[in-house]
């Protein structure tokens, strides 16, 4: 297995917008041929457009495009600016004679961060879509992650700064990719590891909390909040939708081995997987190669991100580590 880059997926294009003064944006991953997708949904608030479509006993079997975005359900805004950039190129659901994009989305609540007005529209959806002409892919604070955040649990302002990451790997012919915009209500961690990267930190005491801890010590207590972590795996394996409805759900495993507590009421966790179906492949394989990308995107969006809006991130808190132990 080898390390590739996310763009280097034949039959997709990515591209990103973001305002990284306002704290929001958007990431969109096309697919002009149409490619056959699937989704699970998992978190308890989802803000998702068009996944009942995506059931493998609907009519449509593929889609042009899947969009990942913050500003919640505002930001279900910008897959018009990308339906918009797909007509345009032709590409869609044929209908006596009209071409319709097939576009699917899910939004995170990212409106705390920066300006709570601001949230990706039409316009930068369009921009996003423009942008996937010219392969270039940034990990961190961009996309649908410029305003990502995790563990809020405790509020706002005990959060950590998150993002979206990356990873995309390689065995012969097959290749999987996954992208992860990280906005979740628990903690990051290694996957399959107690190390923990990022969640609450109290900065007044300039401490870590635990936020599985915070939440048995917080039991009688409401606990609301919005966090999502919406996730895209894009492959060349030539699966039917049934089969992509499977590895949809199995990929989310890669959230259970980095996110704790994950799956949660106040999370609106969501995977989509999209492929162009050039390569036979085993479902079980193609599953294994997913979920580790997955989880390394996920790891990815978190030490990525920089700190942003008042927040300190993995990267702000190792750099005080090691001045403190210089």
């Amino acid at each position: 297995m080898k390390k590739i880059p996310i763009t280097d997926l034949d039959g997709f294009q990515i591209g990103q917008a973001q305002d990284r003064q306002q704290g929001t944006g958007v990431t969109c991953i096309l697919s002009m041929e149409g490619a056959t997708a699937a989704v699970d949904v998992r978190g308890g608030g989802p803000a998702t457009r068009e996944t009942d479509l995506l059931d493998p006993k609907n009519m449509v079997q593929k889609i042009n495009a899947v969009v990942l975005s913050g500003g919640s359900a505002f930001g279900l805004e910008s897959s018009s600016g990308v339906m918009q950039y797909l007509k345009e190129k032709g590409a869609g659901f044929g209908m006596k004679g009209l071409v319709v994009p097939i576009v699917c989305q899910a939004s995170l609540f990212d409106l705390p961060c920066g300006s709570p007005d601001a949230y990706p529209d039409k316009a930068m959806g369009y921009e996003a879509a423009k942008n996937s002409e010219h392969p270039e892919w940034k990990s961190g604070c961009y996309g649908a992650g410029t305003g990502a955040s995790v563990g809020k649990l405790m509020g706002f302002e005990n959060a950590m700064k998150s993002g979206i990451g990356s990873c995309a790997c390689q065995i012969g012919a097959l290749k999987v990719g996954a992208i992860a915009a990280v906005n979740a209500c628990g903690d990051v961690f290694e996957p399959d590891s107690k190390n923990r990267l990022a969640g609450i930190y109290n900065r007044a005491a300039g401490m870590e909390i635990n936020t599985e801890d915070a939440v048995l010590n917080r039991m009688t207590q409401s606990m609301e909040g919005m966090n999502t972590t919406i996730c895209a795996v894009i492959t060349n394996a030539d699966l039917n939708q049934a089969e992509m409805t499977k590895l949809a759900g199995m990929c989310q495993n890669a959230l259970a081995r980095t996110i704790r507590p994950v799956h949660t009421p106040n999370d609106g966790d969501t995977v989509f997987t999209m492929t162009t179906n050039q390569v036979p492949m085993d479902l079980t394989a193609v599953s294994v190669v997913a979920i580790k990308a997955l989880s390394e995107a996920i790891v990815d969006a978190i030490k990525s991100a920089e700190p942003m809006f008042g927040l300190e991130s993995w990267s702000s808190l190792e750099e005080k580590k090691a001045k403190n132990n210089a």
